[in-house]
């Protein structure tokens, strides 16, 4: 891994499970088990990340647990409690040009169809019926808005992604 590229994080360690050094999983892959389609992950610890391969993996309930390789016991399974998981961008499969990573709406301008710089996306929420842009308003906010909630509904709200512009428009009236 270069310097300068950070890995995308994808899920995150749990407690220990047993005693052999076996580590309960947080997959934020669409199911669970899809976290071990990615190989190496990268784990983060105290800021530094650095790279580690599964051994072996297997459900536990509706969740996952797994064994690092040269992690053998509890004590060092334990060292890696709450370290984030993380694979290299270019691992992701490619996307139809119709969808999108959600790390790539980070960042985006967000622009009413009215031509009106709403602000940039600062982060997305998953609720239960839809997503949401976070959206951070401009300093000089012409509504004295810090920040808009707008619903990822494309063809409602959202009605263009240019990723390659970084642009996002949106019906959205810039005074909710």
């Amino acid at each position: 891994m270069s310097s300068n590229q950070q890995p995308v994080v994808v899920g995150k360690i749990g407690s220990c499970y047993g005693v052999k050094g076996w580590l309960k999983i947080t997959a934020y892959t669409d199911s669970v088990e899809g976290i071990f389609d990615y190989s190496p992950w990268f784990l983060n610890e105290q800021g530094k990340w650095r790279e580690v391969k599964v051994s072996q993996w297997r459900f536990h309930g509706k969740s996952v647990v797994a064994a690092l390789e040269g992690v053998n016991d509890r004590d060092q399974a334990q060292m890696l409690t709450n370290c984030e998981i993380g694979i290299l961008a270019d691992q992701m499969p490619e996307l139809p040009s119709d969808e999108f990573y959600w790390r790539d709406l980070i960042g985006c301008d967000v622009i009413n169809t009215k031509g009106y710089n709403m602000g940039v996306v600062d982060q997305i929420l998953e609720t239960g019926s839809n997503d949401v842009l976070m959206v951070k308003a401009n300093a000089k906010d012409a509504f004295g808005k810090t920040e808009r909630m707008i619903p990822f509904l494309p063809d409602q709200f959202v009605l263009e992604v240019k990723l390659a512009e970084k642009q996002i428009i949106v019906d959205w009236d810039p005074d909710f």
